[in-house]
């Protein structure tokens, strides 16, 4: 390390030269570290006088870095990736200890807390923070442990497994489902008064895409109930407002105990899913892998309640 203290003039310049030789820009590493462009072109060379190297070519409005600046920055970024993991990991730990999971309000209503007496019984020294929001929020910089997200399982700077694929089928109080009149073909359900899902942010399934799936032509179905949060689509589904869309790993147990009816017949799996999602730039504090451990846990043995 004495070699090192004597190398460099200070080890922001690393810092410096990782994000210019990232993104190929004095300016978008400016941008990017909030400093101004002279600044950055200022360490590059202090840095390249330290080192006795060129590190990047400079051409007109483009930067190239050399042979010695690629293997550099090759060392520098695992370098400092290392540093960057290790400081966030001290931090968290430093702020606090509590697991913060981010879910929709549905989720968290009828798949979590049914569940949270198991976990406090398996977990008793988790903190856990059950966050609700209306849109997909970034785990990374928000500081969430744990998030339920839909979709395919596929996004950047996130692991995810499974919980739950997406199956939707038509639900409705037991006593509408009973008389309904003339339920046998999904066509039917046009001439039904329909609760539709219609969240502000995120992208959901709408009955005319149920409808499609299953051959049924655009029609003009009945006038409805239009709600932005599926929590209040089951709730006025159970108060029996008309029909809606039940997700099956949200209303399986609403419908074992009678205050749902389905028709499971007429499922959909769209082909995505509901998946628990962590940041992979950032560790997960041990209670946050012992929920995240247990949630898995959850959904292999099929979403049951039972312990």
């Amino acid at each position: 390390m004495r070699n090192l203290w004597k190398l460099l003039n200070s080890p922001r310049h690393l810092i410096v030269f990782e994000a210019a030789a990232r993104l190929g820009s004095f300016t978008r590493a400016a941008g990017e570290l909030n400093i101004q462009q002279p600044a950055v072109s200022m360490a590059i060379k202090q840095l390249e006088e330290s080192l006795g190297v060129i590190l990047f070519h400079r051409s007109h409005r483009k930067i190239e870095l050399t042979k010695a600046g690629e293997r550099f920055f090759t060392d520098v970024s695992i370098g400092l990736g290392h540093i960057q993991n290790a400081a966030l990991a001290i931090h968290q730990r430093g702020q606090n200890d509590h697991v913060t999971l981010s879910v929709s309000t549905a989720f968290a209503y009828y798949w979590m807390v049914p569940r949270l007496e198991d976990l406090h019984e398996k977990h008793p020294n988790v903190d856990l923070r059950l966050q609700t929001s209306d849109r997909e929020p970034d785990i990374g910089s928000e500081g969430i442990s744990l998030a339920i997200r839909r979709g395919n399982g596929v996004w950047p700077g996130v692991q995810s497994v499974l919980i739950a694929p997406e199956v939707i089928f038509p639900i409705a109080n037991p006593r509408l489902m009973a008389t309904a009149i003339n339920l046998k073909t999904a066509a039917n359900l046009l001439h039904e008064r329909l609760i539709h899902l219609e969240e502000p942010v995120r992208e959901r399934p709408t009955w005319d895409q149920w409808f499609a799936h299953f051959g049924v032509p655009a029609g003009t179905p009945k006038a409805g109930l239009r709600l932005n949060d599926y929590a209040l689509v089951l709730q006025a589904a159970m108060a029996g407002e008309g029909f809606a869309f039940g997700w099956q790993h949200v209303t399986d147990n609403l419908i074992e105990k009678g205050l749902l009816a389905a028709r499971p017949e007429w499922s959909w799996e769209t082909g995505n899913g509901f998946y628990l999602v962590w940041s992979t730039e950032t560790p997960l504090i041990p209670q946050a892998e012992q929920v995240r451990d247990w949630m898995i846990a959850k959904a292999k043995s099929g979403n049951a309640l039972s312990r």
